[in-house]
């Protein structure tokens, strides 16, 4: 079944609506059915329009099995889809434009480009952050996408909303005409306008760049400079299989080039001294020479090793450290700790998957999941570095905290002695999280709950009021740490470290930075340790410097939420609600932990 009008009359339809050559909305009599769709039909000539959308779906039928239709007309309506990309893309790009005109806030010192004012508010840019479930930074790339493809590039907008471009394809020219003037700009897409359709996304790249270095012989050498300068950044994330990468981006090229030849020269004397494997490839010999070069590691104490990874078997023959205790040095995090030196990994680690309650995942910030198996070798390689900081999070069964305490020493500081570990340890901050459910079950039995080198126990004492009582944790150097577990302020606050200065002690920063776990705007992800501490009720209007008013907020979400008509509430300890200046609500609740 194809296309059909709407019931009625057929009079006064939207434009865009019809099929070609049928005017009004109407529908001819010998619809075309599948066969529009093959190489000379009609369906396959149709610009898209929400009249091609409805065929497609019609004909498609359900699941979009396509059932009775020829491999050319399946085909033939998967490009029309693709089409149909473009034409949707171009409509969100209008959308974009449309609020930067009302928005009507051009940058200082900035003008006009016909009626697009040339820029926004950061408000503008948050709000629309929100509606699309994105980054405030990718939103602002966007929305520079759609200011371009209207004010400086109308003819690759107009080949986006014929769906003869999808958007990545848009977005390379974009980004490749990004240093040249408006006239090189439109000196540039006349070269290769039309070329663009049918080309892949590689050779729509290449066609930009070669334009842009045609009308500005100096683009290439421009965009390489400005890359190095604004935009270069070594950036950590984790790979699909669950690995992590370490990547350098938009580096200066000659000092690259020589750091590439170390990492080299250092694989080549790993391989020529025999200490490894035969069939051990180029590449994992490269890969240890990376890191051994930016850990500090010398090649003769990975030859010495004979092996590539850096994880200890735990064995008698490993090399114990003795070192000063991780709480005589400092953590900013920490209450009553002094400011260290060395950036510490923040990694949420079950404490089920080290005493052998469960195989839970857990979670390491800009890295995502952590799987059991690499929790125990994180946790491992974390305890034999001097700087690493141990606390534990008491979670509901949401994973909400409720409880927290920070890892403390047994005994005179700086007495104790650290893990082993051939290369020297991993510095971190790990969360050890548990339910409130399994602590109550230690508690009542009284037992120690033991899983390979960790244990966990009761201490004396009933610990601070209203929170989980006094434990025990016992490391695999066999030294323990005493932990009071606390109450977060989460549902309700007691105010017991309420402040009565505009900033929070140590005790309460520390706090609301586990309970909230990143920035409280619904799209930001920088970590709360790295977020301002910050009053909903703003301090000077009578706010509280407490649990119950305060939250993380990144400096630049910080800064939105005192923009005019940004309101910020916390309806209960932890839920953060934010109201954009169109009225739109979205709320945020506390960080939910793996446990």
């Amino acid at each position: 079944m194809g296309w059909q009008a709407d019931a009625g009359d057929g009079a006064g339809s939207e434009p865009g609506l019809s099929p070609p050559g049928v005017p009004g909305g109407a529908m001819q009599d010998d619809d075309p059915g599948l066969s529009g769709f093959a190489a000379d039909g009609r369906w396959s000539a149709c610009p898209p329009s929400a009249a091609l959308a409805a065929a497609l779906e019609a004909e498609a039928g359900p699941g979009w099995r396509c059932d009775g239709a020829t491999r050319e007309e399946r085909l033939g309506m998967l490009r029309q889809c693709q089409a149909m990309e473009g034409w949707i893309a171009n409509a969100k790009l209008g959308l974009l434009r449309s609020l930067i005109r009302e928005d009507d806030q051009p940058m200082p010192g900035g003008d006009c480009h016909g009626d697009l004012p040339d820029g926004w508010s950061r408000s503008l840019t948050h709000e629309v952050s929100l509606a699309l479930s994105m980054p405030a930074v990718s939103a602002e790339r966007q929305m520079w996408v759609a200011w371009d493809l209207e004010a400086r590039l109308p003819g690759v907008g107009a080949l986006l909303a014929a769906g003869s471009l999808t958007y990545p394809k848009a977005k390379a020219v974009y980004e490749a005409f990004q240093l040249l003037t408006d006239e090189q700009a439109a000196q540039a897409e006349a070269l290769i306008l039309a070329e663009l359709p049918g080309k892949t996304y590689g050779q729509v790249s290449k066609l930009a760049v070669q334009a842009a270095v045609t009308v500005h012989p100096e683009a290439a050498s421009e965009r390489r400079r400005d890359a190095e300068q604004h935009k270069s950044r070594v950036q950590l994330f984790r790979e699909e299989s669950g690995a992590v990468a370490l990547s350098g981006r938009d580096l200066p090229t000659d000092q690259t080039l020589a750091a590439h030849a170390s990492v080299c020269a250092r694989a080549q004397e790993y391989k020529d001294s025999g200490a490894f494997a035969d069939d051990t490839r180029m590449d994992q010999l490269r890969v240890a020479a990376y890191l051994d070069l930016l850990n500090d590691i010398p090649a003769a104490a990975r030859i010495a090793s004979g092996r590539l990874d850096n994880r200890s078997d735990g064995g008698e023959d490993a090399e114990a450290r003795e070192t000063t205790d991780p709480a005589g040095t400092a953590d900013p995090a920490c209450p009553g700790e002094p400011e260290q030196t060395p950036r510490l990994a923040d990694l949420v680690i079950p404490l089920a998957a080290l005493l052998g309650l469960a195989e839970r995942p857990g979670e390491g910030h800009g890295l995502g999941p952590l799987d059991p198996e690499l929790c125990r070798q994180l946790a491992d390689a974390a305890i034999a570095s001097r700087w690493t900081r141990l606390c534990v999070t008491v979670t509901d069964p949401d994973g909400i905290a409720t409880g927290h305490g920070c890892a403390r020493p047994r005994g005179k500081p700086g007495s104790g002695q650290v893990g082993r570990h051939p290369f020297g340890g991993l510095p971190a901050r790990v969360n050890l999280t548990i339910t409130a459910r399994q602590l109550a079950e230690l508690a009542g039995t009284g037992r120690t709950c033991q899983g390979g080198r960790w244990s966990l126990a009761p201490a004396d004492g009933p610990g601070p009021p209203g929170g989980f009582g006094n434990w025990t944790l016992t490391l695999p150097d066999g030294k323990g740490r005493t932990v009071q577990l606390g109450p977060v302020p989460t549902e309700k606050c007691d105010h017991r470290h309420e402040s009565h200065a505009y900033q929070p002690g140590a005790a309460l920063r520390h706090l609301v930075q586990v309970r909230d776990g990143e920035c409280t705007f619904p799209t930001c992800s920088r970590h709360a340790r790295e977020s301002d501490f910050e009053h909903a009720v703003p301090y000077h209007r009578g706010g509280r410097t407490c649990g119950c008013n305060a939250g993380a907020r990144s400096r630049a979400c910080h800064q939105v939420k005192q923009a005019k008509g940004w309101t910020v509430t916390q309806p209960r300890p932890g839920w953060h609600q934010w109201e954009t200046p169109s009225g739109r609500v979205y709320t945020q609740g506390p960080k939910r932990y793996p446990f």
